[in-house]
């Protein structure tokens, strides 16, 4: 009997200690920098989102925030990176719609894209939107589509990457209309989205963060927004579908940890970036880039990258998409 006692005293107090040590955790974190993993060289939209991100929680937890970019390997790089991080809340991922891509396209991933990472929360939205050099004497998805049918394959496009919400967009709307355009993939968005203002590559469906100023100072033309309808940041801008019924391709981001991070982690990090996006600092920069901020539950992420994964496998299987050799 007091062999019994003294075992339940033994469970109870590391219980308690457990518990004590939990909210101790989440109390004090972070006592040090936390890492950021961007699946993209510095430049492009998941770059500005990240930093943007990145400034706002550094400021709410008095500690720096610092970005590691690993672009290239159609993200897989960094997402292995980001998997196999220690999971004690001081590398956190920024993932993108690739994500949600890679498994419908890819075989043997080395991470499992649902059960390696603990969802935070969806942190934005945005449309993408279809850029041409003016030397390729398009301006709009009507065109483009007829200029892609008086020459196959001659027209070329840039993404950042085989897999990325770029590539994937394009080759939807090759599906959709009978077009044949030749990928040429990048390690990012920036890199391609440069060759894109430089003439070496004619087109490019990307985020309209980095592109819009080079829209605006006639470097690019917009030819469509992959949003269903038109965006309330770019009225002026036709979607696509008006043109391709339909058609849609949306980009998003959103905050992930290495799976086993302790849950009084991730619901710190949950509440100040939920608190970050609804500042209205973060939402008008966010807003004025054409991009939507979310913030919802760790479970409403969860489904939805699992939605996403499916949506991508079957348009994967009916268009039989594959990737570069």
């Amino acid at each position: 009997m007091v062999k019994k006692l003294v075992l339940c005293t033994v469970l109870v107090s590391g219980l308690l200690s457990g518990a004590a040590f939990s909210v101790f955790a989440a109390d004090s974190y972070p006592q040090r920098p936390i890492r950021l993993i961007i699946p993209y060289p510095p430049g492009g939209a998941g770059d500005i989102v990240g930093r943007m991100l990145a400034g706002s929680l550094s400021t709410a937890f008095g500690q720096q925030m610092v970005n590691d970019n690993r672009g290239g390997g159609g993200q897989v790089i960094a997402t292995q990176i980001a998997a196999g991080a220690a999971p004690d809340g001081y590398t956190l991922f920024l993932a993108s719609a690739t994500h949600s891509i890679n498994p419908a396209l890819r075989n043997n991933l080395p991470y499992d894209t649902l059960k390696d990472f603990v969802p935070i929360t969806l942190v934005a939205e945005s449309p993408l939107v279809f850029v041409a050099h003016p030397s390729l004497k398009v301006g709009s998805i009507r065109e483009l589509i007829a200029a892609a049918k008086a020459q196959p394959g001659r027209i070329n496009y840039a993404s950042s990457g085989p897999g990325s919400g770029g590539h994937m967009s394009v080759e939807l709307l090759q599906s959709l209309t009978g077009i044949n355009v030749v990928h040429i993939p990048y390690k990012g968005a920036g890199p391609a989205l440069v060759d894109v203002v430089a003439g070496q590559v004619q087109i490019i469906c990307t985020s309209p963060l980095p592109s819009m100023p080079h829209v605006k100072s006639g470097r690019l033309r917009a030819l469509g927004m992959t949003s269903l309808a038109r965006s309330p940041a770019y009225p002026d801008i036709p979607a696509v579908s008006e043109t391709v019924p339909g058609y849609q391709s949306t980009l998003w981001y959103a905050l992930l940890a290495p799976a086993r991070t302790a849950p009084a982690v991730i619901n710190r990090v949950h509440a100040e970036t939920v608190k970050s996006l609804a500042a209205s600092q973060m939402r008008e920069q966010l807003l004025a880039l054409g991009a939507t901020p979310v913030g919802n539950s760790p479970q409403e992420l969860q489904a939805f990258i699992g939605k996403e994964i499916q949506m991508w496998t079957r348009l994967v299987k009916q268009a039989n998409i594959r990737l570069d050799p």
